[in-house]
Parts: C-alpha cells; structure tokens; sequence
C-alpha cells in the first residue's frame, strides 16, 4: 500500500480530480489505483487568498516511482486482546472514554467485565442535563460530569491526540465510526463528532459490550475498597437502593476529573497518590463568523469550509502561561457543575458547529504555590474554592459571572452586553468576575 502525500486542491474540487491529481504523482493512469482511499484531508489556510485543501491518499498500485511525498506503508498491526480469565470478573469505574475502551477491550477478551457508572444511561442523563440548563434542579450524580459516556458526551467531542496514529489509535476511530460517528473522522486532519451526534455512538458501544457479556451497573458508585493482606478483595458499591460488597482483584479507575468524592475514599484508603499542575480559567465567547474571517479570509463565506478553529498561546515573563484550550467552533458554553453551591463552565459543538458563537477555554497553568499546600488533594480544594467564588458572585442560581474582555483587561465590571450574546444557560450575570480568579491568576 502507497501513501501520497501533500495533494493540494481547490476547495471545490471532487473525487474525480484527487485521483487524477494521485495518478499524476505516481506517473499512471487513473484506472491502476486500486483500493484508492483518503487517509488525511485538512485545510491550509495560511495564504488568505489561496486557502484550499490538502489531502494523503492511499492506494495499492504498481508505480515505482520515488518522490518525497510517496511512502510505503508498513502494515498496521491488529489490534488482539490475550488477557488470562479469572473466576473473579474484572471492574471497571466509570463509563466515559476510558472506562468505555477499557470495558470493550475486557469484554472482546471474553473477560464479561462489569462496569460501574455512578450516573445515568444517556438517555435518562440527556434529560436531566436538559432541565438543569432550563434553571432546574442540579442532580449532582447526573449532569455534565457524571452519566454514561462521561464528560465527552457534552462536548465537542474533539478527537486530538499527539500519539502517532498506530493500532490503538486506529481501533478507537474505527469503533466510533462503527458505532455511528461520521465516517469521516477516520481521514479529517482535526476530527470530531460533536454532541449531538455522541450520544448514539456512546449508546451503540454500549450495546456492543453488553452483546459480548458485559454487565453495566448505573446510578452505582463505588464507595470503598476492602483490602486484606495488602491485596484488593472486594469493593463497596453504593447504588439508588442499598450499599453492597462486590469480589474484585482486578479493579479499573476510570474516573476522569470530576469525582472528588472518589478521590477523597481512595486517599483515605491507602492508594498513592501525587499532586498535579493543572490550568484554570474562563470561556471567551465570539462571534463564529469573526473566526472565520480571520482564519480564511475571502473564503470564509466558502460552503466547502466548515466553522474555522484557533489556538494560541504566550509564555509570559513571570513563568507562566496563557493559552487556548477545547476550542468549540460554531458552539456554546454550557453549566458544567456536578457538586451543589458551585459553577463549573464547559464547551460543546454540535456536529454541524452552526451555533452564532466560537468559545475557547483560556487557561492558566497551577501548581502547588497557588493551592498553599503539598496534600495530593489540595489542588481539588483548591479548585472547589474557585467554583464556590463562581456561584456566589452569579448569584448562587447557577448563573455563571461574565464581563467584555476589554472591562476585564481594564478591571472593570461590564454594564451591558454587546454584540456577542452569551450562550450559556441557564443565564449570566455581570460583575462579580474579578472576584472569581486569585489576582496572580487573572493578571
């Protein structure tokens, strides 16, 4: 198999013109590419006024022509599971990203893991999360956070890894293609498959895992760890209806960022654990159709470009750093909260992105001399704090505080609105924003 690299069109040019354009780089005619199929297509953007596509292509094909752009692919290995049984059923906790993959590659080996998520089934968390963003109750096991497919259903679902695409890259894209994501998240340069489009993905793997004998356990939280002889025996699972022991030796936590209850058990319980930097921050909202002037120029009114992205960053002379981080073109901002008397913002797309306004994450990066102690927990108290400032100064409702940028570089509160109208629901109040973030961090 032959890759072709570097095949560069106008963004209105089909199928047809990409083989001619391939047939062309290897030096033969069109009808001797067998098995033609695009492996990368992205956007280069970088001459506004030749903004275009760039594609790699792959076929099978008897050329032997030698170019910088042509490369023989070495086979990619298949992806195989040989994992010992057990009497004792593997757990996984947690249903989001990890926890699904790690539940699938269990359940492929014939291992019929059971897979604890505190939250709901998708279905049910769609809804709860609906009616918390309608200025209802905050169900603090489902909501944003916490529920079937983690924190990923609700968000852009960005597909972005600095691992170089090798067989456990490749078995995630094909899953989620098989499992109902857009077939062309296995050849766009920065796919993703939006919201919308996630929660059946997350349902079909479901389904597959259950179909191979595997067991979810929902709105069931694992409570403790019984340990004897410096081994794991059982745990403690906590569920709607009563607080029950499980066997397990082999025990998988996938428990993403947000269950601080978790962590607390788990350090209490004897499990090491190291503190971590992290970053904090706020969204920026703008208008969509400002990016992509900005990132295409003429062609930003173009119906082959979708929403255009960004990423930016600066080291400042002080040591820290300032960037960009889930960028969610054509999107919104959503209440992200999962603990009561606290806000928490999150971003998310549909897949379409035609939502008005683009929203970025702007961060800065956190370590222990901002959280004032080296407890391996303390940057979650730390953090815990920062959302409690959040709700107080939007009026502990679940409003989020907001302010203009140009009021916040000045350090004033923002009077009204402009023409960005803000998309988080259930609603924004301003002033209070300076009051949020520690002054070394909002400087």
């Amino acid at each position: 198999m032959l890759r072709i690299n570097n095949i560069s069109l106008p963004l209105n040019a089909g199928e047809q013109q990409l083989k001619q354009k391939a047939a062309q780089k290897l030096g033969v005619k069109e009808t001797e590419l067998q098995n033609f199929t695009v492996s990368k297509k992205s956007v280069d953007a970088r001459n506004k006024n030749n903004v275009h596509f760039v594609y790699s292509i792959d076929c099978n094909s008897s050329s032997l022509v030698r170019d910088k752009d042509i490369e023989q692919l070495p086979e990619i290995e298949q992806l195989t599971f040989n994992i010992k049984a057990d009497s004792v059923r593997p757990i996984v906790v947690g249903s989001g990203p990890a926890g699904m993959f790690a539940g699938l590659a269990l359940a492929e080996a014939g291992l019929k893991p059971i897979i604890l998520e505190r939250g709901a089934p998708v279905e049910q968390r769609q809804k709860d999360v609906a009616a918390f963003w309608q200025g209802g109750e905050l169900k603090t096991n489902s909501n944003v956070q916490f529920g079937e497919g983690g924190a990923g259903t609700f968000s852009d679902g960005k597909l972005m890894t600095g691992i170089k695409k090798d067989k456990f890259t490749a078995k995630v894209l094909q899953e989620f293609a098989a499992a109902g994501a857009p077939q062309e998240i296995l050849y766009l340069a920065k796919p993703h498959i939006g919201t919308d489009k996630l929660r059946l993905v997350v349902k079909n793997i479901r389904q597959k895992i259950l179909s191979l004998g595997g067991e979810y356990r929902f709105n069931s939280q694992l409570t403790g760890l019984i340990i004897k002889e410096d081994k794991l025996t059982a745990v403690k699972i906590t569920d709607e209806k009563e607080t029950y022991e499980l066997p397990a030796n082999k025990l998988f936590l996938a428990i993403g960022h947000s269950a601080r209850d978790t962590f607390e058990m788990l350090y209490n319980s004897g499990v090491h654990m190291e503190q971590k930097p992290f970053s904090v921050g706020a969204r920026i909202e703008h208008k969509q159709s400002l990016i992509n002037k900005a990132q295409y120029g003429k062609a930003a009114e173009s119906p082959y470009l979708g929403a255009a992205d960004y990423k930016m960053a600066v080291h400042l002379p002080n040591g820290r750093s300032v960037y960009t981080f889930c960028m969610c073109p054509g999107g919104v901002v959503v209440a992200a909260a999962s603990e009561k008397g606290r806000v928490v913002i999150n971003g998310m797309s549909e897949f379409a992105r035609a939502a008005k306004n683009a929203n970025s994450a702007l961060l800065v990066g956190v370590s222990e001399k901002d959280f004032g102690s080296s407890s391996p927990l303390a940057g979650m108290y730390f953090q815990r704090k920062l959302e409690e400032n959040a709700f107080i100064a939007g009026g502990k409702s679940y409003r989020a505080p907001a302010v203009l940028a140009g009021d916040f570089l000045r350090r004033k509160v923002s009077q009204k609105l402009g023409e960005v109208r803000p998309s988080y629901l259930p609603g924004v109040v301003l002033g209070g924003f300076n009051q949020v973030l520690p002054e070394e961090i909002a400087d």
